[in-house]
């Protein structure tokens, strides 16, 4: 399966200012225009001016990157100000365009526009599709656009685009990207595959009257674009851009909108939201040591790309010339002051599919001869392949004398451990064992130092002596084969191979109490259910099986090796997936492993029989 890798412009991030544009509304009362006038003048293509509201005679000087007076159409906005970012999206980078203004300034209008007048959200999203199609042909790239569209209303993220689903959650991945599981993704070919899906998901957003706004915005809407590129030839490299455009909700005054009941809700929801974005800014322009309260909203938590992330930014700040708006509008120029300040470093997001390596079967170091294998021959004979003669054929001599140390230790260990290893043989056994293999010992030692003829002959009779012999000549050998699996790891392949011989050629002479010197427990143990009665095994079971299936939280705790986590998870298995069938479902929870199941089994049948 081919690896995607995540590439950025090779780590090199280009700093970007957010751009800040100012757009000036049309007087809405005519009698205030032939009265005081506007309190907002424009002075060039940059700066403007505001009365002071806390001194009719003073004036407040702002420079920004554009300023829009009243008479700037649609079309000057979106070609001065929106569309010198587009080209970005279709390189794989991020842009944004949010407006920002208080309620009634015409942020709306802005981004929306009218059936004369395309506001930014259309002209932007046809201009993609123009830069999309006016590809060469020839170009390497195929590219696919799709959309999403949301709102934020009371704290909530609604899907515009299925209208009918609940509270979507707000993650973020390793790579720091802002996702939304469940959010409509629609893929659209063309600008009227996008007025399909978008005009009727605008209606779905939520509206109100207030005494300043006929139709005032009760959310904030977000629109998603999203472009793909990918290159046709091998490697697949693969550019994703991203383009936000948000229409903010207005900033209110409970007091001149007369909001009530749920647009009083509405209205706190609104401000709230704003204000942790003015705290987001503050933040940013105070320095990395300062913490970021992006978590504090969501819509902050929207905007982290945007503000201080990876965004080619634009704010449009609208204002209104009216003396009743004076006041909100030097709040709004002040915050778009310090959101200039702000710096973004965009970069574009490239995936490339990488195809598996394979690795060889056998790594040899560099310069190092590769060794042969060595061939079986399968006509050895029994002799020549017998464990024992292997062992006492080998170059090493000191192995067969760390063996038997090992072995002494095992049988000299503390109480504890022995207990722990021979925890089925009783002490007159014990006692046996240690005199016999320190026989054994004795003997193998003398057979060592002869020559390499005498061992192969004193190999045989040892192994004729363990298959004919007792019970204790028996037990005698079974510490080497319990703890011979210690040693292993440490000998050479072709040893442990021969000493798995060994293990398998006298494990069909021992006795039944010395299994579980395997390593593992005794198969006989583990059917001890069998010694119990039928009936009241299964009644035993029906009951633990009542109390997984209708117990409540106390009662799941009340039973053997189920703790409070394993209650709840019991509890949430049973709301998804109904009753557990048979017992044997458990294992199918969290953390209940076939070990753990065993112990809950044995623990639960034996309370039970006991009560």
């Amino acid at each position: 399966m081919a690896q995607r890798v995540t590439l950025s412009d090779g780590g090199r991030k280009k700093a970007s200012r957010v751009r800040v544009a100012v757009r000036l509304r049309p007087f809405m009362d005519k009698q205030d225009e032939d009265g005081e006038g506007p309190c907002v003048r424009g002075l060039d293509s940059q700066a403007l001016e505001i009365v002071n509201w806390r001194n009719a005679t003073e004036t407040l000087k702002y420079h920004f990157d554009m300023f829009h007076g009243e008479q700037t159409t649609q079309q000057e906005v979106f070609l001065s100000s929106v569309k010198p970012i587009l080209p970005y999206v279709t390189r794989g980078q991020n842009a944004s365009v949010f407006a920002y203004g208080p309620t009634g300034a015409g942020k709306t209008h802005t981004m929306l526009g009218s059936s004369e007048q395309a506001g930014v959200i259309p002209r932007a999203v046809g201009e993609v599709f123009n830069l999309v199609n006016s590809q060469d042909e020839n170009e390497a790239w195929d590219y696919s656009i799709g959309m999403s569209y949301l709102e934020i209303y009371n704290e909530k993220v609604l899907d515009l685009l299925s209208p009918n689903s609940q509270d979507l959650p707000i993650r973020e991945d390793k790579d720091k990207n802002i996702l939304i599981p469940g959010l409509t993704h629609a893929t659209i070919t063309s600008f009227a595959d996008f007025e399909r899906h978008f005009e009727p998901a605008s209606l779905n957003r939520t509206t109100a009257s207030t005494k300043l706004n006929q139709r005032s915005s009760r959310s904030h809407a977000v629109l998603l674009i999203k472009v793909v590129r990918t290159l046709r030839c091998l490697p697949r490299r693969q550019q994703t851009g991203k383009l936000y455009l948000v229409d903010l909700a207005g900033s209110e005054d409970n007091r001149r909108t007369g909001n009530r009941g749920i647009r009083l809700k509405e209205s706190g929801a609104i401000n709230l939201s704003l204000f942790t974005l003015s705290k987001v800014v503050d933040s940013l322009r105070a320095g990395t040591l300062v913490r970021v309260p992006y978590r504090d909203s969501k819509l902050t938590r929207l905007l982290q790309d945007s503000l201080g992330g990876s965004a080619h930014s634009l704010m449009i700040v609208n204002i209104a010339p009216e003396y009743e708006y004076c006041f909100d509008t030097v709040g709004a120029l002040n915050f778009a002051a310090k959101s200039k300040l702000i710096v973004n470093k965009p970069f574009t997001r490239e995936t490339v599919a990488v195809p598996p390596v394979k690795r060889p079967r056998e790594e040899h170091e560099v310069g190092q001869p590769q060794k042969k294998k060595k061939q079986r021959n399968p006509k050895k004979t029994e002799q020549e392949t017998s464990p024992l003669t292997h062992i006492h054929s080998l170059p090493e001599p000191s192995l067969m004398a760390r063996l038997l140390a090992l072995e002494k230790r095992v049988m000299c260990c503390e109480k504890k451990d022995a207990v722990d290893t021979l925890k089925d043989v009783t002490r007159k056994e014990i006692q046996d064992l240690k005199e016999e293999h320190r026989k054994l010992e004795s003997k193998v030692k003398s057979n060592s130092a002869q020559e390499p003829s005498c061992r192969n002959s004193a190999a045989a009779p040892l192994q004729r002596k363990v298959l004919s012999k007792g019970k204790t000549q028996q037990a005698t050998v079974q510490p080497l084969q319990g703890h011979l699996s210690q040693l292993l790891p440490r000998m050479p392949l072709t040893v442990r191979k021969q000493s798995v011989c060994i293990k398998k050629e006298v494990a069909g002479t021992l006795p039944d109490k010395a299994e579980f010197l395997d390593g593992k427990e005794n198969k006989v143990m583990n059917d001890w259910e069998s010694q119990l009665d039928k009936s009241v095994l299964e009644q035993s079971r029906q009951k633990i099986l009542q109390i997984l299936n209708t117990g409540s939280l106390k009662e799941l705790k009340s039973l053997q090796q189920i703790g409070d986590k394993k209650a709840k998870l019991i509890l949430g298995w049973r709301e998804l997936r109904g009753v557990f069938s048979e017992l044997e479902d458990v294992r199918e929870i969290e953390g209940m492993t076939e070990k753990r199941f065993s112990t809950f089994m044995k623990a639960n049948l034996l309370s039970v029989l006991g009560k």
